[in-house]
């Protein structure tokens, strides 16, 4: 399509320098950011602001693992999204297969009662989760921020859309060799689904790792929060110290961007996987 309309050098050479420039405008805030948390204190709040620090401080993240204890808070951040990404994806694969290729009564109804909880702000859920939580002795640990999060309608949904574009045949010829659909899910449609699962699975990391509210209501032991609780505490205690919260913050957001990197293929994908046509 990008061939048909840019036939002209000149007209691809400026789809190039604009595309370059908006880039460069999105990526300069982090480019920022990390060399603010290299600068001395004095220096990130100087005016005019200066792009390079005169001085690379690395002690600045020393310092910010020894007043916050932002090494546990990435631990406890890393464990919550693992799990968080392993419910996505098993929860995801067996109800989507389900609202895909079974047939059980009302599952059109039960699949778009599931979907509707999408259209349920979170706001309204605080309260009888919070609640929840305390009935099961949760409030304050982990499991609270694991557990309720285990399940996504979202990624039932992908999931569903994937598989009912697979055709009818490889299932229909799965079944004539006796295989059971746990052998169909697992030998034909899971392999197929690669991309998908990887999809979810980066869109689930994303949004674990950046979770945020919460975590702040349901979180309150030092030891027990996450990185984003600990980026908030760290600008309440050390508000003067710029670089310092620079440099926390670029802690918090480099695993994050190493993962979208990586799966940047798979979460562009997704945009487009969610838009399937269902049969």
């Amino acid at each position: 399509m990008a061939s048909l309309i840019l036939r002209r050098p000149w007209e691809k050479l400026l789809a190039y320098v604009v595309l370059s420039i908006t880039g460069f405008v999105m990526v300069f805030p982090f480019i920022y950011m990390v060399l603010s948390s290299l600068k001395p204190s004095t220096e990130v709040v100087q005016v005019p602001p200066t792009l390079w620090p005169s001085e690379i401080r690395w002690s600045n993240y020393v310092e910010v693992l020894n007043i916050v204890p932002l090494g546990t808070q990435l631990i406890n951040t890393v464990i919550v999204t693992a799990l968080v990404v392993l419910g996505w994806v098993i929860t995801s694969v067996l109800a989507g297969y389900a609202f895909a290729r079974l047939e059980f009564p009302g599952r059109e109804f039960w699949f778009g009662a599931y979907l509707a909880t999408l259209m349920v702000p979170f706001a309204v859920l605080i309260v009888p989760m919070y609640r929840l939580m305390l009935v099961f002795g949760w409030v304050d640990r982990l499991e609270a921020l694991i557990i309720p999060w285990l399940f996504t309608a979202y990624g039932t949904f992908l999931l569903r859309q994937f598989f009912m574009s697979v055709p009818k045949d490889l299932e229909d010829a799965a079944l004539i060799d006796g295989a059971s659909h746990w052998g169909i899910l697992f030998r034909i449609f899971l392999p197929l689904a690669r991309p998908a699962i990887a999809t979810l699975a980066t869109f689930a990391f994303l949004y674990a790792w950046n979770s945020f509210l919460w975590p702040l209501i349901i979180i309150s032991s030092p030891a027990r929060k996450v990185v984003t609780q600990g980026l908030v505490d760290l600008q309440a205690l050390y508000a003067a110290r710029v670089d310092l919260i620079m440099a926390g913050s670029t802690l918090a957001i480099l695993p994050t961007l190493i993962v979208f990197l990586f799966a940047q293929r798979y979460f562009i994908e997704g945009i487009a996987t969610s838009g399937l046509a269902g049969r």
